[in-house]
């Protein structure tokens, strides 16, 4: 199924479930988010993710009109996953302003250093940010969207069952932690063999 305007339930709908569906999408969200160490959560999307957040958009933001819609579709579609691959957003996130300014200024480069190693398989290391760069020579964003791109056999190891480990070899952020529980099996539904 993909998204289209159509598919989307009106702002007036979306506004009578808002409330009472927010609890359930948290927990959906937090079943397909990996934690890398203490600074850095990567939120697997999906389509059930995708639509979600486009409908707080159109609902934040108020919009009604096709094109307006369209656009919010264009912008967020492009983050669900089409089968050979998994797609997140890294999120990194230091509480204390200054200690974030400080580590964002360490960790440039830290997106592009995430990867997948499937058992048997290697590595295989994040896409980032495709739609625009969100670095600077100062920092890096405290936000990311990162791809990880699968072959035929590294998907079938992975559908198999093989030990999957998410991690980042970044120089000022090494970490590590095996894909497993709720969120493995979400991952794993969302490749094709």
């Amino acid at each position: 199924m993909s998204i289209t305007p159509d598919s989307l339930p009106t702002l007036e709908a979306y506004a009578k479930i808002r409330t009472g569906s927010r609890a359930q999408a948290i927990a959906y969200r937090r079943q397909r988010s990996v934690r890398l160490g203490a600074h850095v959560t990567l939120q697997f999307e999906d389509e059930v993710t995708i639509r979600r957040q486009i409908q707080e958009m159109l609902h934040i933001e108020k919009i009604f009109d096709e094109e307006g819609i369209q656009g919010e579709i264009d912008a967020y579609a492009p983050l669900v996953p089409d089968g050979s691959n998994w797609k997140a957003t890294m999120l990194i996130e230091y509480p204390d302003p200054q200690q974030r300014r400080r580590e964002l200024a360490r960790l440039i480069g830290v997106e592009d250093r995430l990867y997948v190693e499937i058992e048997g398989q290697g590595r295989v290391h994040a896409i980032a940010d495709e739609d625009l760069a969100r670095e600077n020579a100062q920092k890096t964003s405290a936000v990311h969207f990162v791809r990880f791109e699968f072959d035929d056999a590294q998907r079938r190891a992975i559908r198999a069952g093989a030990a999957v480990v998410i991690g980042c070899d970044h120089a000022h952020y090494p970490a590590q932690v095996e894909l497993a529980g709720p969120a493995r099996a979400g991952l794993v539904g969302d490749l094709r063999a």
